[in-house]
């Protein structure tokens, strides 16, 4: 009787707690959200944050507010977002460089992998490779020339060191034989300002924020990364059709700090994935060139731990190193 009177005790203990983490699901959010970028205004991050940052607002009747975070590839606002309280109301934009520092950065103030739960992806885009419309090159193939004809001339920015857009760079150099010197910037935003002014020749930037430079000829793309052509830009041929085998691609997704209820995370993800099934939202990030990332949380897991063991491989072989 002893044992039984111990093991009701137990289910009543762990009921009331299932009845606490509901209760808490079902009333969040109950004040403002903050969204934390590790970039500037202006990148496909913010961009992709603020279109469903609105949509969570009008959605869950609280605000969910950008804050950029700039710096160290995105770990500023990482370790913020890591030591923020565990309760939903700081959410982490996810993104390919989270995937990498594992790599790039010997020392840390966390572990992404342990400390920063995976809520939802959000999505897919192509890297483009863009031209100041003052190198000659109009293929990838002249590109590819040019950049060997100049060794050490050509400078490629990036968003930061450690980014797809760096590394999709670097794999480029690797594949190709050309000597591109890398030249690194806080966010895609003031990259794409000297790119236009002809600071820098080449990008492999997000497709989402340099479509408009493409489609007004501040910029001239010559190729997109991925597999495939990108619907938005389908007269663009791919990198691959030129250099077998190349691609890259960035992602983002949304996390939050270990520990988070579960509840809270299963409602998000739900909310996310309601907002990524809407049409208005998916002609916002189809126009931006951008495939909408349906994923549970386990999934969303499962493409970080891939991202993160593919280009591990690309930063030792280049023996790239943290600023």
């Amino acid at each position: 009787m002893q044992i039984r009177s111990m093991f009701l005790a137990s289910l009543g203990i762990i009921a009331g707690f299932a009845h606490v983490e509901t209760a808490k699901a079902q009333s969040f959010p109950v004040r403002p959200v903050r969204i934390v970028v590790g970039f500037p205004p202006g990148g496909v991050g913010d961009i992709v944050a603020r279109l469903v940052g609105q949509w969570l607002s009008e959605r869950l009747g609280q605000p969910f507010v950008v804050e950029n975070r700039p710096g160290a590839a995105s770990n500023i606002a990482t370790e913020a977002v890591v030591r923020a309280p565990a309760d939903g109301h700081t959410l982490l934009l996810i993104n390919p460089a989270n995937a990498t520092s594992a790599t790039l950065y010997d020392k840390l103030n966390f572990n992404f992998i342990r400390d920063i739960a995976p809520v939802a992806g959000i999505v897919r885009v192509p890297n483009i490779m863009v031209l100041n419309p003052s190198v000659p090159a109009k293929t990838v193939p002249e590109f590819i020339a040019y950049a060997k004809a100049n060794p050490g001339k050509v400078n490629y920015a990036s968003a930061g060191n450690g980014t797809t857009v760096h590394l999709a760079g670097e794999l480029f150099n690797m594949m190709t034989g050309a000597k591109m010197v890398h030249v690194p910037y806080r966010g895609s935003a003031p990259a794409l300002t000297d790119m236009i002014g002809g600071q820098v020749q080449v990008m492999f930037d997000t497709l989402p924020s340099s479509i408009e430079h493409v489609r007004t000829g501040k910029l001239r793309a010559l190729a997109v990364t991925t597999a495939t052509r990108s619907p938005a830009l389908p007269d663009i041929p791919t990198v691959g059709d030129f250099v077998p085998g190349f691609e890259a691609s960035v992602w983002q997704g949304i996390g939050v700090p270990r520990n988070t209820p579960a509840g809270v995370v299963e409602k998000l993800n739900k909310e996310i994935n309601a907002a990524l099934a809407d049409p208005e939202m998916k002609e916002k990030l189809a126009n931006l060139g951008s495939a909408v990332l349906t994923q549970s949380p386990a999934e969303f897991r499962t493409l970080i731990a891939e991202e993160t063991e593919r280009w591990a491989k690309v930063i030792r072989a280049a023996n790239i190193k943290a600023e």
